[in-house]
Protein backbone atom coordinates (compact mmCIF):
# COMPACT_ATOMS: atom_id res chain seq x y z
CA UNK A 1 0.00 0.00 0.00
CA UNK A 2 0.89 3.39 -0.65
CA UNK A 3 1.57 6.17 2.16
CA UNK A 4 -1.05 8.87 2.28
CA UNK A 5 1.70 11.10 0.78
CA UNK A 6 1.24 9.21 -2.21
CA UNK A 7 -1.91 10.58 -3.20
CA UNK A 8 -3.55 11.95 -6.27
CA UNK A 9 -3.92 15.61 -6.90
CA UNK A 10 -6.60 16.77 -9.21
CA UNK A 11 -3.35 18.79 -11.53
CA UNK A 12 -1.73 16.15 -14.02
CA UNK A 13 1.48 15.99 -12.69
CA UNK A 14 4.00 17.19 -15.61
CA UNK A 15 7.57 17.78 -13.64
CA UNK A 16 9.55 15.22 -11.25
CA UNK A 17 11.26 17.85 -7.82
CA UNK A 18 13.95 15.93 -6.43
CA UNK A 19 15.79 15.86 -2.65
CA UNK A 20 19.09 15.10 -3.24
CA UNK A 21 20.90 13.48 -0.08
CA UNK A 22 20.01 10.13 0.43
CA UNK A 23 17.66 10.45 -3.15
CA UNK A 24 20.63 11.24 -5.92
CA UNK A 25 23.64 11.44 -3.56
CA UNK A 26 24.40 9.34 -0.81
CA UNK A 27 25.85 11.40 2.42
CA UNK A 28 27.68 10.21 5.50
CA UNK A 29 29.75 12.29 7.93
CA UNK A 30 31.69 9.00 8.50
CA UNK A 31 32.74 8.51 5.28
CA UNK A 32 35.29 11.31 6.13
CA UNK A 33 36.10 10.39 9.60
CA UNK A 34 36.78 7.12 9.18
CA UNK A 35 40.04 8.36 7.42
CA UNK A 36 40.89 10.98 9.89
CA UNK A 37 40.06 8.57 12.50
CA UNK A 38 41.04 5.16 12.82
CA UNK A 39 39.84 3.96 16.42
CA UNK A 40 36.83 3.27 16.04
CA UNK A 41 35.58 3.55 19.42
CA UNK A 42 36.66 7.42 19.18
CA UNK A 43 35.47 7.34 15.40
CA UNK A 44 31.56 6.77 17.24
CA UNK A 45 31.92 9.32 20.30
CA UNK A 46 33.03 11.93 17.90
CA UNK A 47 30.16 11.05 15.45
CA UNK A 48 27.70 10.86 18.08
CA UNK A 49 28.68 13.86 20.15
CA UNK A 50 31.10 16.33 17.89
CA UNK A 51 30.72 16.59 14.11
CA UNK A 52 26.76 15.02 14.15
CA UNK A 53 24.22 15.59 11.84
CA UNK A 54 22.28 17.89 14.13
CA UNK A 55 25.53 20.23 14.33
CA UNK A 56 26.05 20.25 10.42
CA UNK A 57 22.18 20.61 10.10
CA UNK A 58 22.98 24.54 11.04
CA UNK A 59 25.05 24.79 7.93
CA UNK A 60 21.98 24.00 5.20
CA UNK A 61 20.13 26.65 7.51
CA UNK A 62 22.80 29.15 6.28
CA UNK A 63 25.31 29.43 8.99
CA UNK A 64 29.00 29.61 7.39
CA UNK A 65 31.53 27.06 8.57
CA UNK A 66 33.92 30.27 9.77
CA UNK A 67 31.71 30.78 12.47
CA UNK A 68 30.19 26.52 13.43
CA UNK A 69 33.99 25.65 13.12
CA UNK A 70 35.66 27.58 15.96
CA UNK A 71 32.04 27.39 18.07
CA UNK A 72 32.46 23.24 18.21
CA UNK A 73 36.47 23.81 18.82
CA UNK A 74 36.10 26.32 21.66
CA UNK A 75 33.70 23.22 23.16
CA UNK A 76 35.92 20.20 21.85
CA UNK A 77 39.62 21.91 22.35
CA UNK A 78 41.02 18.45 21.69
CA UNK A 79 39.42 17.62 18.56
CA UNK A 80 40.05 20.97 17.27
CA UNK A 81 42.18 19.12 13.78
CA UNK A 82 39.54 16.60 13.21
CA UNK A 83 36.95 19.39 13.87
CA UNK A 84 38.76 21.65 11.28
CA UNK A 85 38.99 19.36 8.35
CA UNK A 86 35.03 18.97 8.19
CA UNK A 87 35.17 22.54 5.84
CA UNK A 88 37.87 22.22 3.49
CA UNK A 89 37.49 18.03 3.29
CA UNK A 90 33.04 18.07 3.56
CA UNK A 91 33.43 16.73 -0.05
CA UNK A 92 34.68 13.04 1.15
CA UNK A 93 31.17 12.60 3.01
CA UNK A 94 29.79 12.27 -0.39
CA UNK A 95 29.29 8.47 -1.25
CA UNK A 96 28.50 8.07 -4.60
CA UNK A 97 25.40 8.35 -6.64
CA UNK A 98 21.93 6.50 -5.51
CA UNK A 99 21.29 3.07 -6.96
CA UNK A 100 19.99 3.54 -10.19
CA UNK A 101 18.78 7.23 -9.55
CA UNK A 102 21.31 8.48 -11.79
CA UNK A 103 20.14 6.45 -14.59
CA UNK A 104 16.54 7.47 -13.89
CA UNK A 105 16.95 11.09 -14.02
CA UNK A 106 18.68 10.58 -17.69
CA UNK A 107 15.64 8.79 -18.80
CA UNK A 108 13.18 11.44 -17.36
CA UNK A 109 15.27 14.25 -19.11
CA UNK A 110 15.45 12.38 -22.27
CA UNK A 111 11.22 11.82 -22.32
CA UNK A 112 11.20 15.89 -22.11
CA UNK A 113 10.47 16.00 -18.41
CA UNK A 114 11.17 18.81 -16.54
CA UNK A 115 13.99 18.49 -13.65
CA UNK A 116 14.00 20.29 -10.42
CA UNK A 117 15.42 19.86 -6.52
CA UNK A 118 15.09 21.56 -3.13
CA UNK A 119 17.65 20.68 -0.96
CA UNK A 120 18.40 21.09 2.42
CA UNK A 121 22.32 21.96 1.31
CA UNK A 122 24.91 24.54 2.88
CA UNK A 123 25.22 27.71 0.36
CA UNK A 124 29.34 27.01 0.90
CA UNK A 125 29.33 23.43 0.30
CA UNK A 126 27.15 23.67 -2.56
CA UNK A 127 29.54 25.73 -4.13
CA UNK A 128 31.83 22.71 -3.84
CA UNK A 129 29.86 19.70 -4.64
CA UNK A 130 27.83 21.25 -7.78
CA UNK A 131 31.13 21.58 -9.98
CA UNK A 132 31.64 17.76 -9.11
CA UNK A 133 27.70 16.46 -10.19
CA UNK A 134 27.02 17.24 -13.66
CA UNK A 135 23.74 15.21 -13.31
CA UNK A 136 22.43 18.66 -12.40
CA UNK A 137 23.08 19.84 -15.72
CA UNK A 138 19.68 18.22 -16.52
CA UNK A 139 17.61 20.55 -14.03
CA UNK A 140 15.95 23.20 -14.63
CA UNK A 141 16.16 25.29 -11.28
CA UNK A 142 17.55 24.25 -7.41
CA UNK A 143 15.99 25.63 -4.77
CA UNK A 144 19.22 25.08 -2.12
CA UNK A 145 18.11 26.01 1.50
CA UNK A 146 21.48 27.78 2.67
CA UNK A 147 21.26 29.97 -0.32
CA UNK A 148 17.57 30.68 0.77
CA UNK A 149 17.73 30.61 4.52
CA UNK A 150 14.62 28.08 4.05
CA UNK A 151 14.71 24.73 5.21
CA UNK A 152 12.19 21.66 4.49
CA UNK A 153 9.83 20.77 6.27
CA UNK A 154 9.09 24.58 6.47
CA UNK A 155 5.97 25.29 3.73
CA UNK A 156 7.94 28.39 3.12
CA UNK A 157 10.74 27.13 0.92
CA UNK A 158 7.70 25.07 -1.15
CA UNK A 159 5.98 28.26 -1.97
CA UNK A 160 9.20 29.95 -2.93
CA UNK A 161 10.09 26.36 -5.21
CA UNK A 162 6.28 27.38 -6.89
CA UNK A 163 6.94 30.38 -7.57
CA UNK A 164 10.72 29.59 -8.73
CA UNK A 165 9.77 26.47 -11.38
CA UNK A 166 6.66 27.84 -12.28
CA UNK A 167 4.35 25.40 -11.47
CA UNK A 168 0.70 24.79 -10.52
CA UNK A 169 -0.03 22.74 -7.13
CA UNK A 170 -0.30 19.46 -8.22
CA UNK A 171 2.08 19.46 -11.05
CA UNK A 172 5.91 18.14 -9.36
CA UNK A 173 5.81 15.21 -8.00
CA UNK A 174 8.44 16.00 -4.99
CA UNK A 175 10.68 12.65 -4.15
CA UNK A 176 12.46 12.96 -0.57
CA UNK A 177 13.60 9.99 1.77
CA UNK A 178 12.31 12.03 4.86
CA UNK A 179 8.24 11.70 5.07
CA UNK A 180 8.02 14.64 7.09
CA UNK A 181 9.12 16.49 4.19
CA UNK A 182 7.06 14.75 1.95
CA UNK A 183 4.04 15.27 3.56
CA UNK A 184 4.89 18.71 4.07
CA UNK A 185 5.66 19.27 0.27
CA UNK A 186 2.17 17.46 -0.28
CA UNK A 187 0.45 20.22 1.89
CA UNK A 188 1.82 23.07 -0.02
CA UNK A 189 0.71 21.44 -3.85
CA UNK A 190 3.70 19.04 -4.44
CA UNK A 191 2.13 15.91 -5.16
CA UNK A 192 4.34 13.17 -2.90
CA UNK A 193 6.41 10.32 -3.16
CA UNK A 194 8.79 8.92 -0.18
CA UNK A 195 11.56 7.53 -1.41
CA UNK A 196 12.97 4.10 -0.70
CA UNK A 197 14.64 3.16 -3.74
CA UNK A 198 14.76 3.89 -7.61
CA UNK A 199 12.57 1.00 -8.37
CA UNK A 200 9.56 1.95 -6.78
CA UNK A 201 9.90 5.07 -7.88
CA UNK A 202 10.18 4.16 -10.94
CA UNK A 203 6.60 2.55 -10.88
CA UNK A 204 5.13 5.81 -9.59
CA UNK A 205 6.72 7.60 -12.34
CA UNK A 206 5.02 5.23 -15.02
CA UNK A 207 1.37 5.27 -13.10
CA UNK A 208 1.66 8.96 -13.45
CA UNK A 209 2.58 9.09 -17.04
CA UNK A 210 6.03 10.51 -16.93
CA UNK A 211 7.56 7.28 -18.21
CA UNK A 212 6.98 4.53 -20.32
CA UNK A 213 5.97 0.89 -18.89
CA UNK A 214 9.15 -1.39 -18.99
CA UNK A 215 8.16 -5.12 -20.42
CA UNK A 216 7.98 -7.64 -17.95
Amino acid sequence: MQDQADRSHAASVRAVVFDVGHVLYGWDIGALYAKLIPDRAHRDWFLAHVVTPDWHFQHDRGRPVAETIPELQAKFPGEAANIAAYGPRWLETITGPVQGMHELVAELDAAGVPLFAITNFSAEFWAMFRPTAPIFDRFRDIVVSGAEQLFKPEPEIYALALRRFGLAPGEGLFVDDRIENVRAGTAAGFPGHHFTGAARLRARLEAEGLLARQAA
